[in-house]
């Protein structure tokens, strides 16, 4: 059984890589080719290059970045294409990010981009061209048992993106591979200067890739400019305190920047879209326990089992948090062991349990309202 589970031997194991032109791409690109395997990288072209982006950026997928993954495939001396998905990327995760904010929501495009041109189009331009897998650059682990694989948490905890992925579906993740979640981002980067790849020491992406110096209220009036349109600032009494100038100018849980005071720091408790209205209220207003969850998706089905060791995500860089679940059709009622402030809809809550391995990812969903 070779390095990635397969009974054959490595040069006829066929694989592409998703290749972003970023150093954990290209060391997973790299780490395949010495193992001699047949290796395809794969670059995707999601947006056009916005003008106001500066050079400074750390963006992933722009047009440098293409031709950082093409130096490398270069270099490694494997087949390399770029696909052209501006558009699908402009209607499944640009539109889906400006439409969430307009609704008052704080949206997650890196998983709703995961979810679509990742792990829907090139998993079906992977399967097309006959490979056995698709590998990314992710730090997530991924264990077989029974004939599937299972997600885990990566072995570098801060770099660990299972939050980002877990829409995954059953189907996509057997066929899906992840070297890099056995490593730190330390020891890729070593992998990496090993290697001799001239991405080793580049610089991690930061900004959401189509979000200029992570002004994404840039990007709303670009693609909705009527999206601007003043509104009252109330309090929880319904007393008007303020105006605002566009309720996407604001998430809940933000106090810096709402422009009315009171004796007491205000907090954006809620954003009601219908009446273009922003809520503020003192910090002990935010705490949340209970929330609903919308477009679940499931890793484990029988979820309710795990209620004794399970633990949630609301953040990706938040604490796993000790929580029950109650599945109710196609929603779930999740209970917070206690209260979290700043819980936000368009967010995801992602469901894990410990067990041998490390943290199971069992699945997770959308929160609608808490």
């Amino acid at each position: 059984m070779n390095l990635l589970g397969f009974d054959k031997s490595e040069k006829k194991t066929k694989v592409v890589v998703a290749m972003s032109g970023g150093v954990d791409s290209s060391t997973v690109a790299g780490i395949l080719k010495e193992e001699g395997y047949n290796v395809i990288g794969v670059t995707l072209k999601l947006y056009d290059d916005l003008k106001a982006s500066k050079s400074t950026n750390r963006q992933c997928c722009a047009g440098q970045d293409i031709m950082d993954a093409k130096r490398v495939a270069d270099q490694l001396k494997i087949e390399h294409k770029i696909l052209y998905y501006q558009k699908k990327f402009k209607k499944e995760v640009i539109d889906d990010f400006v439409e969430s904010y307009l609704a008052g929501e704080t949206p997650i495009p890196c998983v709703q981009c995961n979810q679509t041109v990742k792990f829907r189009d090139l998993y079906g331009f992977s399967k097309e061209l006959g490979a056995d897998a698709l590998i990314t650059g992710h730090y997530v682990k991924s264990i077989y048992s029974n004939g599937i694989s299972e997600m885990y948490r990566a072995k570098d905890l801060d770099k660990d993106q299972s939050y980002f992925l877990f829409n995954t579906t059953q189907e996509q993740l057997n066929y899906l591979r992840f070297p890099l979640g056995q490593y730190t981002k330390n020891e890729t980067r070593e992998i990496a200067k090993n290697l001799k790849l001239n991405v080793a020491d580049k610089p991690d992406s930061q900004d959401i890739c189509f979000v200029p110096n992570g002004d994404y209220a840039s990007v709303i009036r670009k693609f909705k400019p009527e999206s601007y349109k003043k509104g009252d600032i109330i309090d929880l009494a319904g007393n008007v305190l303020g105006t605002h100038e566009g309720i996407i100018n604001f998430t809940i849980g933000q106090r810096k920047g709402i422009r009315v005071s009171d004796k007491k720091p205000l907090y954006v408790i809620k954003i009601d879209a219908k009446k273009n209205l922003i809520i503020v209220g003192p910090k002990s207003e935010l705490g949340v326990q209970k929330i609903i969850l919308k477009n679940l998706n499931y890793l484990n089905k029988d979820i309710e089992k795990f209620n004794s060791n399970l633990r949630v995500k609301l953040r990706s860089t938040g604490n796993m948090i000790k929580a029950e679940i109650k599945v109710k059709k196609d929603i779930a009622e999740i209970i917070l062991e206690k209260k979290e402030l700043g819980i936000s809809p368009g967010q995801a809550c992602v469901f894990y349990v410990k067990n041998q391995f490390g943290d199971k990812v069992l699945g997770g969903g959308w929160i609608s309202n808490s």
